[in-house]
């Protein structure tokens, strides 16, 4: 374990003083080393990491999952429960999953940071479990609100560690692809909602069915999550240098082991406290910054598909807002109406959807990563939740061309804010994003 502390911090000090050859020690450590960085093992095998990260998604699986699965049964739930017609507690109903989310989402990244991954994800799993079990046999209405915030509250903590996760556990060449599953995974969740709801109105009392059916990935996620790889900076920067070396011995292979571990080194420029303050969210140098996703993140880079991500989007606003004006007839209406949804939807799709999850915990460094995750997922919960409330209200005061006129403006100012603050990515290990955003002495 001495020999390979060594040899680890021999190569980062090698790496550290690359431009200044005099100062390069050539001792006997050095030849393993080169060998280490050799091109036949610049690139661990992807297949080893994978299993661990589609085990990550089934946490966004389940988000997609219960942020659709009440939109079908949502009548026949009201009936069973007694308050059919009631219109605000059939809107609690839905919205209360989104305030236990936001409480799951403010407490992530501490649970993150001080139970580590693997568990914030089984205590995500919980829960579910619990919260949909208590909706699945509720008899009034009080248990279905206890039985969703319970579910929101994992729904909150699932998706920034999952983003977490993913980030530290994949190698650089494909993060960007396996970043793309939580939103596929989100995707196939809320299909699968839809789905499953298809025989609520034939078969008496099939919502409560779809409230079991969702304890099944959940428990699978609970168990599964024993047998996967702990995140190995988060073990590194905790001091358990030789469970990060097991972790990354199950995550890259045996031969990229010491690398990956002077990469760690590298970016440990004096953190000595995990003590993190919020104001480090907001000042200082931490304030800078889906299937045909997947195969462009990694290709084309995450700055360019923000790009072009949000300006179709204001193209599809202009659309609509075209649509909606009092020169275009009415099938011209329709065409450009339904052009502009479904030119929103993909454009969406293709950056702003998946790649926030992913840019964001590599542009943070290791120390802030999980605590800065949960702030801005929490702020992403709290816009949510009143982009839902009061876009019917707005559309009624202001009509639908302003409205989406300033859509289209807000996504025009997200280019300008990405051109300019962005950094890429691609290709980058954590380590060299986190030294690249370093205060330049």
């Amino acid at each position: 374990m001495w020999v390979r502390q060594r040899e680890a911090y021999s190569m980062y000090k090698r790496l550290l003083s690359r431009d200044s050859a005099n100062t390069v020690d050539m001792d006997e450590n050095s030849v393993p080393l080169q060998n280490s960085m050799s091109p036949e093992t610049s690139s661990p095998s992807w297949r080893l990491s994978l299993p661990h990260v589609v085990v990550a998604t089934i946490s966004s699986f389940l988000f997609g999952y219960h942020t659709g699965v009440v939109n079908e049964p949502l009548e026949s739930i009201s009936v069973d429960l007694g308050f059919s017609g009631n219109t605000l507690a059939e809107g609690l109903v839905v919205s209360t999953c989104l305030g236990g989310a936001f409480v799951g989402s403010l407490l992530s990244g501490w649970v993150a940071d001080g139970v580590g991954r693997r568990r914030a994800f089984q205590l995500c799993a919980l829960p579910m479990i619990i919260g949909a079990s208590i909706s699945a046999m509720t008899k009034n209405l009080e248990g279905m609100l206890l039985g969703r915030l319970l579910v929101g509250t994992g729904m909150g903590l699932g998706p920034p560690v999952a983003s977490l996760y993913v980030t530290e556990v994949s190698p650089a060449f494909v993060r960007g692809t396996y970043g793309s599953f939580i939103q596929i995974a989100t995707c196939l969740g809320l299909i699968g909602a839809l789905f499953i709801g298809i025989p609520v109105k034939e078969i008496v009392g099939w919502w409560r069915i779809c409230f079991w059916i969702s304890t099944i990935p959940a428990a699978i996620l609970l168990v599964a999550m024993v047998f996967c790889a702990e995140s190995p900076p988060w073990l590194y920067k905790r001091g358990r240098t030789e469970e990060a070396e097991a972790a990354f011995e199950k995550l890259l292979g045996g031969s990229h082991v010491q690398l990956a571990l002077a990469e760690l080194s590298k970016s440990d420029r004096g953190d000595d406290t995990d003590t993190v303050k919020i104001s480090e969210l907001l000042y200082g140098r931490h304030f800078r910054g889906s299937i045909i996703a997947m195969a462009l993140m990694d290709k084309l880079g995450r700055k360019v598909l923000l790009l072009w991500s949000f300006f179709g989007m204001a193209i599809s606003m202009a659309l609509q807002a075209v649509a909606a004006s009092s020169y275009i007839p009415g099938s011209g209406e329709l065409y450009l109406s339904v052009g502009g949804m479904l030119l929103f939807v993909f454009t969406f799709a293709l950056g702003a959807g998946p790649v926030p999850g992913l840019l964001l915990p590599e542009i943070f460094p290791s120390r802030i990563r999980a605590k800065a995750m949960a702030v801005c997922m929490s702020v992403h919960w709290v816009i949510n939740f009143f982009v839902g409330l009061l876009f019917l209200r707005l559309l009624e005061k202001l009509g639908p061309q302003l409205l989406y006129s300033m859509f289209g403006t807000f996504c025009l100012m997200a280019v300008m804010f990405v051109k300019r603050n962005v950094m890429e990515t691609k290709g980058k290990s954590l380590q060299e994003i986190e030294i690249a955003l370093l205060p330049q002495d």
